[in-house]
């Protein structure tokens, strides 16, 4: 061989040699025996072992193959030899130093004249793109796990949620949204949730919040929102924007139902108002009759004075019988307030006996006809509401009786079925006139400038019943009497 063959030869296995690859043959002779019998210098840097080892045979294939991966290879080799076909595959191996390495190799078979079947090809260093992979499959483990557990959140958060696009429309809702707005993903997909739920009088509000979260700004607000029943719901909505790559590609809404606290914050002013009213009237009503009590006694101690002191005496005892009636009233409605509701037997005759019987003191009680009608089954209900709303309705029909008539009529018909009882009461009295109908349920409001009560009486009856779980009507018109509707639930399943 010439000294520039030779040259070029030598520089053709230095390429080879210094090629990030190991380039190898693998020779199965007619035998049955098999072996590499070609191994480029890179050998020892990529696969760990030298060339010498592999090619002397001592370093047996099965060892260099990795444990866990030797099935496969064997059984790809099997094949590729039998059916004289190409070889790919990747997988571990074994350096010399019992290090693990990933590689992939790849060859194709060359049929030669001597029988031999040599498989040329080159085994590549993966491992840099095993770890990539595995750490791509972690991230998408990890993906899944964070979609399964956010789209769990998602479906059985009881708060209403809504997905939409950076434009406002809609891509998705959970249950809790359909449940709390009656829309579902079929009405609102790809369609803008402002004119679905915003009242018109907020549209501008819904616009503008768009505006904000697009702007990448998070939102929280209360306001009112429309069921698909044009109902108004209070809400508070948390807003947030959803970026990609420095991007708003969509808002991520939440929606919490605040109606009941609102109720519960209005109901609160109404207590408090009423509380502050309550404490005016009672400081007033408190302090007239002693007022009156006081200047009578004054009035006896003076100098001169011969009047008769029998006379004093009635009047204070008129007094005296006010303001232990007015105590009476405001202990029962406190009472009524916080007394729990207790479920027991009612004895409706009896209940009404009782109150006339208990009442029977009263100027006029003399005069009242009565007239009961009971039909029904058992009735279960608080006994103690029970007799306050008879007792404050019986009062009322003797205080605001005709003065100018001997009979006072009360009649009164009870229906009891296993649901409820259906109650009217009426009488014949003086009435009330219509502009004061909505107002005779109110705190101290008197209609009748005939009362010398407490103007509790028709709001305590209210108040029971609304406890009871009723419904309260009521019918008057001037000098025709009044009728009171009242429905009450029948607790019978609950006290069995």
């Amino acid at each position: 061989m010439s000294t520039n063959k030779r040259t070029e030869t030598l520089s053709m296995q230095q390429i080879i040699d210094n090629l990030p690859v190991v380039v190898f043959e693998y020779t199965v002779y007619p035998d049955g025996a098999r072996d590499f019998t070609y191994l480029s210098g890179s050998c020892e840097k990529i696969l760990g072992i030298s060339q010498d080892v592999l090619l002397s045979g001592s370093y047996p294939m099965k060892i260099f193959i990795h444990r866990d991966d030797w099935t496969e290879f064997e059984a790809i080799m099997e094949d590729a030899i039998n059916g004289v076909k190409p070889i790919q595959w990747e997988g571990r191996v074994v350096t010399a130093l019992g290090q693990i390495k990933w590689v992939e190799a790849s060859c194709e078979p060359v049929q030669l004249p001597d029988g031999r079947i040599a498989w040329s090809g080159v085994i590549s260093d993966i491992r840099e793109r095993k770890e990539l992979e595995i750490k791509q499959k972690e991230a998408e483990v990890r993906y899944r796990e964070a979609a399964t557990l956010f789209s769990e959140l998602f479906n059985s958060s009881p708060m209403a949620i809504v997905l939409l696009d950076s434009s406002g429309n809609v891509q998705q809702v959970n249950p809790g949204f359909e449940q709390l707005f009656g829309y579902t993903i079929t009405e609102l997909k790809g369609k803008s949730l402002n004119q679905f739920i915003v009242p018109e009088a907020l549209e501008s509000e819904g616009n503008d919040l768009n505006t904000l979260i697009s702007s990448e700004q998070v939102v929280r607000i209360e306001t009112t929102r429309l069921r698909r029943d044009d109902i108004p719901v209070s809400v508070i909505i948390y807003g947030v924007p959803i970026h990609f790559e420095n991007e708003t590609i969509g808002i991520f809404g939440v929606y919490v139902d605040i109606t009941d606290q609102k109720k519960i914050e209005e109901e609160l002013k109404i207590r408090n108002s009423e509380l502050d009213n309550f404490v005016y009237k009672v400081s007033h009503d408190l302090r007239a009759p002693l007022s009156s009590v006081l200047g009578l006694v004054n009035l006896a101690r003076m100098p001169g004075n011969h009047d008769n002191p029998a006379e004093y005496l009635k009047i204070i005892g008129n007094k005296v019988g006010q303001l232990d009636n007015f105590i009476s009233d405001v202990l029962s409605h406190s009472k009524n307030l916080k007394l729990d509701v207790k479920t027991g037997a009612i004895d409706f005759q009896a209940v009404i006996e009782k109150t006339f019987q208990d009442l029977s003191y009263m100027h006029g009680a003399d005069q009242v006809k009565r007239e009961l009608h009971i039909e029904g089954s058992e009735f279960y209900s608080d006994p103690w509401r029970i007799g306050e709303i008879f007792r404050n309705l019986i009062s009322n029909a003797i205080k605001y009786r005709k003065i100018d008539e001997e009979i006072c009529r009360v009649y009164v018909q009870i229906k009891i079925d296993s649901v409820k009882a259906s109650i009217i009461f009426k009488d014949n009295g003086i009435g009330i006139h219509a502009e004061s109908l909505n107002k005779i349920f109110e705190m101290f409001y008197r209609a009748s400038e005939q009362s010398e009560g407490s103007g509790l009486g028709l709001y305590i009856v209210k108040n029971a019943v609304e406890k009871l779980g009723g419904q309260l009507k009521v019918t008057s018109k001037p000098d025709a009497g009044t009728t009171f509707q009242i429905t009450l639930p029948n607790k019978l399943v609950a006290a069995s």
